[in-house]
């Protein structure tokens, strides 16, 4: 169109926050920090703590769409090289309106303004009528949302549900399939960010939290169970507790601390095989809580009489 400028066409988007400062973590920080950075703030902004607080709920949604780019280690080094925005929309650059970059110069007609944190989708579309987007590779789809999720070791073996907050405010029921393993990722389709072309997906990783009694080591658990002086000597059966509930194991007559009994199929999820590993009770032989004098007439009399060296093992 010669002779002919093309309309000016100012941006008054607002730019997203830098997502380091939103974290509050330097360029330099690791992957680790920056999720430890994240989980903190999370649980200090999520809405659940903050019923009927917008600035909270604001800087939630703020947060996690930060930790969205800077979990992501491909997003990040994009990001970081500028070829992204903080928003994850890709950057032209040279389109600064600045004639020594090389790019369009607004007094000669060009695009006023940079295109930092703008989709060129949408601009090239409402001038050209759509054919701009086609002409820069077309509609995009939205980008995927990354969450992590703890789950206790039960709801890793049995399954079950949980409830996820993501940044745009949107709650939504996950369902954890049975024998999840720690770091196992689920893609939910269309649960990520909108676009032009569909929404992207949500990539929720499932993070395995420490239990207080089973010990886990790869798909098998190890746990410490206490038994009496006279379970020991005797022999006994007593109730064992298991992510499936208590069962009842039999303890062998002479039974030493420290021995083993296993419970096949009772540990954690195996990943190679599908199935389940076994559980470990390791024996502690208790005392009783308080002095009894009867058991210490006994074990003097029984020092004296028939004295013992233990064999270490």
């Amino acid at each position: 169109m010669v002779g002919r400028h093309p309309p000016i066409v100012r941006l008054s988007k607002k730019l997203a926050q830098d997502p380091y400062q939103e974290l509050g973590v330097a360029r330099s920080a690791s992957a680790d920090e920056v999720r430890k950075a994240f989980r903190k703030l999370a649980k200090e902004l999520h809405p659940d703590k903050n019923p009927g607080n917008p600035k909270a709920e604001e800087r939630f949604k703020r947060v996690s769409a930060a930790f969205d780019l800077l979990g992501d280690a491909d997003k990040r080094k994009k990001f970081d090289r500028g070829e992204i925005d903080a928003d994850g929309r890709e950057t032209m650059r040279g389109f600064s309106g600045d004639p020594r970059a090389g790019g369009f110069n607004p007094g000669a007609g060009g695009f006023s303004g940079g295109f930092e944190g703008v989709d060129l989708n949408d601009i090239f579309g409402d001038i050209l009528g759509g054919r701009g987007g086609r002409g820069f590779g077309g509609p995009a789809k939205g980008a995927d949302m990354r969450a992590r999720v703890d789950i206790d070791l039960e709801q890793a073996i049995q399954g079950g549900k949980t409830r996820l907050a993501f940044s745009d405010g949107r709650t939504i029921d996950v369902t954890i399939p049975k024998g999840a393993v720690d770091g196992q990722t689920l893609r939910l389709k269309g649960q990520g960010s909108p676009g032009r072309a569909g929404p992207g997906d949500a990539l929720i990783e499932l993070a395995i939290k420490p239990h207080p009694i089973f010990k886990r080591e790869g798909e098998v658990l190890v746990m410490d169970l206490p038994i009496t002086v006279p379970d020991a000597v005797l022999g006994a059966r007593v109730e064992a507790p298991t992510p499936d509930g208590p069962v009842t194991l039999t303890v062998p007559k002479g039974s030493n601390a420290g021995a083993m009994l296993r419970l096949k199929g009772r540990g954690a999820p195996d990943p190679r095989t599908g199935g389940r590993g076994d559980l470990l009770a390791r024996l502690q032989i208790m005392l009783p809580d308080t002095p009894d004098p009867e058991l210490e007439k006994f074990a003097e009399a029984w020092r004296k009489d028939r004295p013992y060296t233990p064999k270490r093992r």
